[in-house]
């Protein structure tokens, strides 16, 4: 399989992304739990017009994270892997699975309880470390794995905005919510007009960002909706579509990522850590995330197959989709933001974050284990 420029740029971005991600949490968590780990978490937590520095940059800074995904979903959808029912119809498969039984498990153990919100935590999957993971691997992995994880990865983000849409948004103030809608409809307009000039959409998102925040509606949100006003005409490097994705892959890569992380992992872990592992919630995280991301993407894509709604590639094997549906435990990022939105109980968020890393750590390195074993087999073949 020949991998696009575009999809060459992406992924290339990703893997720096995620091995950068991997560096500065485990510089994060040392920081948090040092002798300067009272500086450093009340750093975070500085106020800066209002809000925490934290605050900002998951309500602010992800939103341009959200644009960015945004965009690459846009430009799957009319020129990549998810362009045709034949191309997308397997990762969707797997998305669905590998969402839906995540979620499951989580509640098995929580239904009816103070925790249940929680289901959408073990749902996410983690772009930028599943592509590093990967990527680890060298030449050996096919180019056909690395557009189905990626895939997969951009679906399930998709996914997981949804459900922050749906199922965490406790309460809407509509008169800000129909301002942000009609700021939206205007760019929309702009966009049918063929106005391709960028500064008229990034000074709207700016208008329409503030009366997301203040809708009750996640204003992340707005950086997805904003994507699909963005001008794509025929998707070339020249269309203002491309040339805002370009330009926003490192500063989120780089930047806005390992930031969020950083804020997200100043963790303060206290030497009877493990036992918070035994609760019903963070158990349904981690068997969620190590567990049913697998089992479901497997499953749901073995149904696909056997349904003749999806077609298993030439050089991949179901071997290959297993260790795919390993790498999609890493849930990390997505991971972490739902379970600020899920939780109030700073206890409680602080115990999920760990069966979160806990669950991606396991996943990256079964996942990578796995696929080592299976491609080096493979070529000794």
């Amino acid at each position: 399989m020949k991998l696009s420029k575009t999809f060459k740029s992406f992924f290339e971005n990703e893997k720096s992304g995620g091995l950068l991600l991997l560096f500065v949490t485990i510089i994060s968590l040392y920081l948090a739990n040092s002798s300067f780990q009272i500086e450093y978490i009340s750093l975070w937590e500085k106020d800066f017009f209002g809000h925490s520095i934290t605050h900002w940059i998951n309500d602010g800074l992800m939103t341009i994270f959200f644009l960015l995904i945004g965009l690459e979903l846009e430009r799957e959808i009319y020129h990549g892997e998810l362009s045709s029912f034949k191309n997308a119809s397997l990762p969707i498969m797997a998305a669905f699975g590998g969402m839906l039984v995540p979620a499951a498990t989580f509640l098995a153990l929580n239904f009816g309880t103070a925790t249940q919100n929680g289901a959408g935590i073990p749902m996410a999957t983690d772009i930028a470390f599943a592509i590093g993971i990967l990527s680890l691997l060298g030449k050996k992995v096919p180019a056909s794995l690395k557009v189905f994880l990626t895939a997969l990865a951009v679906i399930d983000d998709l996914g997981a905005i949804i459900v922050i849409a749906i199922f965490y948004t406790t309460s809407i103030a509509f008169v800000n919510l129909a301002i942000a809608l009609g700021i939206w409809a205007f760019l929309f307009l702009l966009n049918r007009m063929k106005i391709h000039n960028l500064i008229p959409y990034l000074i709207g998102v700016v208008a329409m960002w503030y009366f997301m925040l203040n809708s009750g509606v996640h204003a992340t949100i707005t950086g997805v909706i904003l994507a699909f006003v963005i001008p794509f005409g025929d998707g070339g490097e020249k269309s203002s579509s491309y040339r805002l994705q370009h330009f926003l892959h490192k500063p989120v890569a780089f930047v806005i990522l390992p930031l969020f992380a950083i804020a997200n992992t100043c963790i303060a872990i206290q030497s009877d850590w493990h036992q918070g592992l035994n609760h019903p919630n963070t158990l349904g995280i981690i068997l969620g995330l190590v567990i049913g991301k697998p089992l479901g993407i497997i499953l749901f894509s073995s149904i696909g197959v056997s349904a003749g709604l999806c077609a298993l590639p030439k050089s991949l094997k179901w071997a290959h989709i297993l260790g795919a549906g390993m790498l999609g435990g890493i849930g990390f990022t997505m991971s972490i933001f739902i379970t600020l939105l899920a939780f109030k109980d700073p206890e409680v968020i602080v115990f999920s974050k760990i069966a979160i890393l806990v669950a991606s750590v396991l996943s990256g390195i079964i996942g990578f284990v796995y696929l080592k074993y299976i491609l080096a087999k493979k070529k000794a073949v």
